[in-house]
């Protein structure tokens, strides 16, 4: 259950953040620099290395994922709950990631890492590991281009997403997707098609948290599409 107070505003809780985030959309992207945005993005995509290394690495043992996974998802838990309260664990982490939070994760809202690190759990544990691993890359290639070019170049916005986001989502997700044929098979009209899903998911206003809503909902459409037609 996410925490719903922060130590500022006792009576700021999350439901009210993330219906100020839908307001926020890329263009929420102006509310920290260029460079943290950079910065942040360049972490996310550091999370490839997760799927990487549950597939060569752990060789594709879900026990064995979920093992290394949940205490570090537990360990973000706590951080994130120490900022929200403004706990003093808070202030050793302040100086190194504190100039990547957003305003509406300020307001009382989790970070993209807490959602992330949850999802990665949730995927690995529900679907098969070349799915998840497909599915999760969607998010991390795809919202990183699609925060990147829509800040730079978004000229034709739309609920706070930009055309030119959705369509650099798009292409990194078709792009994953191609990868995912050849390194698992995985027939390449699935693939693709759970890009679109990912890149429609990703433009939908954030009720749920894209980190967690596109690997799901994606990975769920190429599971079921590929159980009643392959």
């Amino acid at each position: 259950m996410r925490p719903s107070l922060t130590k500022d505003s006792p009576k700021r809780d999350v439901k009210s953040a993330k219906l100020k985030k839908s307001s926020f959309s890329e263009d929420e992207s102006q509310q920290i620099s260029f460079s943290a945005e950079l910065l942040r993005k360049g972490t996310h995509m550091g999370a490839l290395l997760v799927p990487f290394l549950y597939i060569w690495w752990l060789d594709s043992d879900k026990a064995l994922a979920l093992s290394i996974l949940i205490p570090i998802a537990l360990s973000i838990s706590l951080i994130e709950v120490s900022r929200l309260r403004g706990w003093r664990l808070w202030k050793v982490f302040k100086p190194f990631t504190g100039s990547m939070v957003r305003k509406h994760e300020e307001a009382g809202d989790f970070t993209g890492a807490f959602y992330i690190l949850w999802m990665f759990c949730l995927v690995i544990a529900i679907f098969k590991p070349d799915i998840a691993s497909i599915s999760v890359s969607f998010i991390i290639v795809g919202d990183t281009l699609a925060a990147l070019v829509g800040r730079r170049y978004g000229k034709h916005k739309f609920r706070g997403k930009s055309l030119e986001g959705s369509l650099a989502c798009l292409f990194g997700t078709i792009v994953v997707a191609f990868v995912g044929y050849e390194l698992f098979d995985l027939p390449l009209a699935v693939g693709i098609l759970g890009a679109f899903v990912a890149t429609v998911v990703e433009a939908i206003p954030d009720f749920v948290d894209d980190n967690l809503s596109v690997p799901l909902v994606s990975a769920l459409v190429m599971t079921l599409t590929l159980r009643f037609f392959y």
